[in-house]
């Protein structure tokens, strides 16, 4: 399959197809050492971008290298993730034209990035990286964080002066 990279409206670079691929083909795997997510949060600490792929429990990710690390996220891919005999594999969840752009829902479940911003610009984003169940979590999380403020008697406002 050709694939190359070139500028992408999503982000920076991005993964194109030259040829057409048909809905439930292997695009490409996924490759690049297997570190322990504890290595990658050390080696990765002060980094604004990572290419890392959690796989199996997440105890251990993928340090992207390779073709498939330039894959970017959309809320309405082209492609999903599959792992197959411990490789992760990029498949096409339908016919891609020539041309075309490959993405796939990255589906972030940790990190520090509150919002994880999303540039797809499809019809149907949800303007974070973040998996939906993973939104919802959050959205509770800070909304007890929100609670537990207000019952201690700090609003987060600033207090009124009293004449």
């Amino acid at each position: 399959m050709a694939l190359i990279i070139r500028s992408s409206a999503i982000h920076a670079a991005g993964c194109y197809t030259t040829s057409r691929i048909r809905k439930g083909s292997l695009v490409v795997e996924y490759t690049g050492p297997r570190i322990t997510k504890d290595e990658a949060d050390i080696k990765y600490e002060n980094s604004p971008t990572t290419y890392l792929f959690g796989i199996g429990d997440g105890v251990t990710v993928i340090d992207g290298h390779g073709t498939a690390m330039f894959i970017n996220h959309s809320c309405d891919p082209n492609c999903e993730t599959e792992e197959i005999e411990g490789k992760v594999w990029i498949t096409a969840i339908r016919a891609i034209p020539a041309g075309e752009e490959l993405t796939y829902d990255y589906n972030l479940y940790d990190g520090d990035d509150d919002e994880a911003s999303c540039n797809c610009g499809t019809k149907i984003c949800r303007k974070t990286m973040y998996a939906p169940d993973e939104v919802k979590r959050r959205a509770r999380a800070a909304k007890k964080a929100a609670k537990r403020t207000n019952r201690n008697g700090r609003s987060g406002a600033p207090a009124k002066k009293r004449r």
